[in-house]
């Protein structure tokens, strides 16, 4: 039922998405995840221009990932279990300059992640 909104999906966050009132204001509550690493990505800073997710955060800088394929990179993070439903949040959530992908985590976890969309 990959339609259901109620369909758990897994979502790796290395940024805003770990904050408290960001959850709050994008899911409606507070999320529980556990650690883990994405290897073949590398992380920068990308400056937000959108006022309302600059005011959500508190960040005028959010990290962005780049897909580099180099085992060598590697950015640790969260593993949240949402729903469909959230993860249409996240995705309204998320500037343009992002876009989601799968990707599989050093644990082994297939899972949805934002990356650069230039990359």
């Amino acid at each position: 039922m990959a339609n259901d909104p109620t369909t758990a999906v897994r979502l790796f966050s290395y940024g805003t998405l770990r904050q408290r009132d960001v959850q709050l204001a994008t899911f409606g509550r507070e999320l529980v995840g556990r650690a883990d690493v994405l290897v073949g990505f590398s992380l920068s800073m990308l400056k937000i221009t959108d006022p309302a997710v600059v005011a959500l955060s508190g960040k005028a800088e959010h990290p962005v990932l780049r897909r580099t394929d180099d085992p060598n990179d590697a950015v640790e993070g969260v593993i949240f279990d949402i729903t469909e439903a959230e993860l249409a949040a996240a995705d309204a959530y998320e500037v343009d300059d992002y876009m989601r992908v799968s990707a599989v985590s050093a644990g082994g976890v297939e899972t949805f992640v934002y990356v650069l969309a230039a990359s």
